[in-house]
């Protein structure tokens, strides 16, 4: 066993909770950690290097010392001890076996369980990791960090990588007539089987036929590429060890290209955090994880500061960063802040802030109905709990259908939570009204409780796949003095969902100012109508008669682009886009279907003014109604 048994760390809590609570004398020496008061408030350093875990030493898994010093963390914890679990700088090695094993249902990710934690920080108040700049190294495939059921801790100070990520990297360094061909990066482990590509690790291995592709010098994503098919099942090797892909004809892709191999897996994200209580991150730098960088669900108060997804700095020979987004916050409330973060290289967004339409599967009563996760990726977890406010949506026009109630009483039916539950009984304080029945038309429940404030500011989100923030969330959304810079999709969307992917809601306050944006859209992925897009999924858009979003501020913003498209938005009441300043350059060739400046589908109070326009006519001209 790496460091300290079990016994001994376990006398060494009880001691110095003695010494604590002023019971055991003299054990002091015996103890590796200081026990001080603050303001009345007791705390203590727990040295993980004094337990036996010593940096750069691959021999040591790391996941046993560090679960150890969680569940003394969480002892001390129980005793009105706040503790610091401090590391130094150097590297961590973290293996899935001897690792923390957990059943974990998270939100918009693949369910495997069990699944194997590296640092498993569960039931804690007002506990602090301190990485000291440490470089946390994970093997196989695990679920790096998870913090869970816990008030008042912070993480600061650390980065998170794997050994040997999941996608894989390759550089193209031949394209003529005969095919494409192409280098596998020296960090990837990987054969050729009976003409197929297949990519390996500790434990795992995948056959990736999709890529994204990057541009070699500026690591932007190739224009008009998007998700690429590579062909990877009819393989030659040649003699220096290239891949060629005879039957792989695509001028778009030079030599120098970087190809991110990839799945569409998404086991797990690098941080996991569920049912917590003012959690702070900060100075956390995610180089890779299989799912996403940080996914929070059913926290409340959540601040993020200079938390990155990021490269490895800039001579990093990585091309990419996360299999899905960076950051993704589902079911949370109080008040998220994400500020001063780099965002680069992932596969979806930068931050997604969104609820969990529950659908109405059955009326039980007047009061009662049985409501059901529908997305594969997004069950399992805690929906609501009684006295929390609840509306109703139709799913085909996406308008709120009786009036807001609350509830009274909340079971699971079909497998307890945290056991991969789907389906939940619910009993409400109000009669429901008639039409609140799955019999006449499809609905949604919206939980209006677990919805957040959000204030996205001064991040950088560059040369990412798909789009470069996401936000539906009823309550207030600030947008400020980020920098986006070749987001590929759209740089910002704002959405609401409640036929696929089932993710609420409604935005009601979004001020989006004093940001640049650099070359959005080069390439097209889902809801990237423009720059900014406001795309609500509404089957029945003609038979919708109240707006879904309202009271948009698109305010002092830079736009440099090579295309037309800056704002589509659809079933607005109240959207305001003044005192911009619209530069248009030739970097790119145009190229997107959307040729209107703003176009605009049921959009009600729209208001265009002050802006400036650099290279061509005034776009205040350009606007489309449908």
């Amino acid at each position: 066993m790496n460091g300290l048994s079990v016994y001994a760390f376990r006398w060494r809590v009880i001691a110095l909770l003695g010494i604590l609570l002023g019971g055991v004398s003299g054990a002091a020496p015996m103890l590796y950690a200081q026990g001080v008061k603050t303001s009345g408030v007791r705390s203590i350093v727990l040295e993980a290097r004094q337990f036996g875990l010593l940096s750069d030493d691959p021999s040591v898994n790391a996941s046993i010392i560090l679960n150890q010093l969680c569940d003394s963390a969480r002892t001390l914890s129980e005793h009105g001890v706040r503790s610091t679990i401090r590391l130094t700088k150097g590297r961590y090695y973290f293996h899935p076996d001897g690792a923390a094993e957990r059943t974990y249902f998270i939100s918009n990710h693949d369910q495997p369980n069990p699944k194997k934690v590296g640092i498993a920080m569960e039931h804690l108040q007002g506990v602090t990791l301190d990485g000291g700049g440490a470089d946390l190294i994970f093997h196989g495939q695990m679920l790096p960090l998870s913090l869970i059921g816990s008030t008042d801790c912070t993480l600061t100070d650390f980065s998170i990588d794997f050994a040997t990520p999941h996608i894989a990297q390759a550089e193209v360094v031949a394209n003529d007539e005969s095919g494409i061909k192409w280098r596998m990066s020296e960090e990837d482990q990987w054969q050729v089987y009976e003409g197929a590509l297949w990519t390996k690790g500790e434990g795992w291995q995948y056959h990736a036929d999709y890529a994204i592709a990057f541009d070699g010098e500026t690591r932007h994503l190739l224009p008009q590429t998007s998700d690429l098919h590579v062909p990877t099942r009819n393989l030659t090797l040649t003699s220096d060890s290239l891949l060629w892909a005879k039957d792989w004809k695509d001028p778009r892709i030079k030599v120098g290209t970087r190809l991110a191999l990839r799945t569409w897996n998404r086991p797990d994200p690098a941080l996991f955090l569920a049912d917590d209580t003012r959690t702070t991150l900060k100075d956390i730098q995610i180089h890779y994880a299989e799912g996403m960088g940080l996914l929070a669900q059913m926290c409340e108060d959540i601040t993020a500061d200079r938390l990155s997804v990021c490269l490895k700095g800039k001579d990093d020979k990585r091309y990419f960063t996360t299999q899905a987004d960076a950051t993704h916050f589902s079911g949370c409330k109080g008040t998220i802040i994400e500020r001063r973060g780099l965002f680069e290289g992932m596969m979806d967004d930068a931050i997604n802030v969104h609820g969990t339409y529950l659908k109405v599967i059955q009326r039980i009563d007047n009061h009662t109905l049985i409501g059901q996760y529908m997305h594969e990726q997004s069950y399992g977890f805690r929906w609501g709990e009684v006295g929390d406010t609840v509306q109703f949506i139709a799913s085909q026009t996406m308008e709120n259908v009786g009036r807001l109630t609350t509830i009274t009483s909340i079971e699971p039916l079909d497998a307890k939570i945290n056991e991969g539950v789907k389906q939940f009984r619910i009993t409400f304080r109000d009669p429901l009204n008639k039409d609140i029945d799955p019999k006449q038309q499809s609905l949604g429940m919206e939980n209006l409780t677990w919805t957040p404030s959000v204030i996205f500011e001064r991040n950088t989100v560059r040369n990412n796949r798909a789009r470069g923030s996401l936000f539906s969330t009823p309550r207030q959304v600030i947008v400020r003095q980020n920098l986006f810079d070749h987001t590929s999709g759209c740089a910002i969307l704002l959405c609401g969902d409640c036929n696929g992917w089932y993710e609420t809601g409604a935005c009601h306050d979004v001020l989006i100012e004093r940001n640049h944006f650099i070359n959005a859209l080069t390439n097209e992925f889902q809801f990237t109508n423009a720059i900014i897009s406001i795309y609500p999924e509404i089957p029945d858009l003609a038979g919708q008669k109240k707006s879904f979003h309202s009271n948009i501020r698109i305010e002092r913003n830079e736009f440099d682009t090579f295309d037309r498209a800056l704002l589509y938005a659809k079933s607005v009441n109240g959207l305001t886009f003044k005192r911009n300043k619209i530069t248009f350059n030739h970097d790119f060739a145009p190229y997107h279907w959307n040729e209107h400046c703003f176009l605009l589908e049921h959009v009600k109070d729209f208001s265009i003014s002050k802006n400036e326009t650099i290279g061509a006519e005034s776009v205040e001209k350009d606007v489309k109604y449908e």
